[in-house]
Parts: C-alpha cells; structure tokens; sequence
C-alpha cells in the first residue's frame, strides 16, 4: 500500500493536524515506511505462540471466596448524615 499526498492531506484533515502541501510528500514518505514494517510484522509466523497481556510474567494473586455478612441497612444507615424511612436524604441539586 503506498499514501500519495492527497491521502496525506486527507489523514491530516481527518486527524485535524495542519499539514502544508510542503510537508506533505516527506510525511507521505514517512507513512509509507510504518505501512512497510506493518507488512513486515504480518509475516511473521505467530502460530503457537500464546498471547500476551505484558512483557513481564505475571501471576494473578486470587483469595478464597469467603461468606460475608450481608450489609446490615441500620449499620449502612448509621454513617449517613441524615436519613428518613430507611434512606439516605440528600439535597436537592436540580430544581
């Protein structure tokens, strides 16, 4: 695949980036070259290789699923500055 100017403007526009007609054929060369390594990478053969989520090893650290308490309304209740019936009052921000 290889961008002409007109594309380049039209990348431009879209990215919103002033690009002069000037620049153009330089940046036009430039995007050329990433296309080329995207050409490059898809050659590679990837088969057998697992996907990674990082560079790094990593292992997620999991706990035992333990049976808590359910939340107890009075307890919830106790820390809200105000309450009416079982709810939280707070004030009105849209009139």
């Amino acid at each position: 695949m290889s961008l002409d100017n007109s594309t380049v403007a039209k990348i431009a526009r879209l990215a919103r980036i002033r690009v002069g007609a000037d620049e153009q054929p330089h940046l036009a060369s430039e995007l050329n070259h990433v296309l080329g390594w995207i050409e490059q990478l898809s050659e590679v053969d990837t088969k057998g290789v697992e996907p990674m989520t990082s560079v790094a090893p990593m292992t997620q650290r999991l706990r035992p699923d333990q049976v808590a308490l359910e939340n107890d309304r009075d307890a919830v209740l106790a820390n809200a500055p105000e309450s009416v019936a079982g709810f939280y009052v707070v004030p009105k921000v849209v009139e």
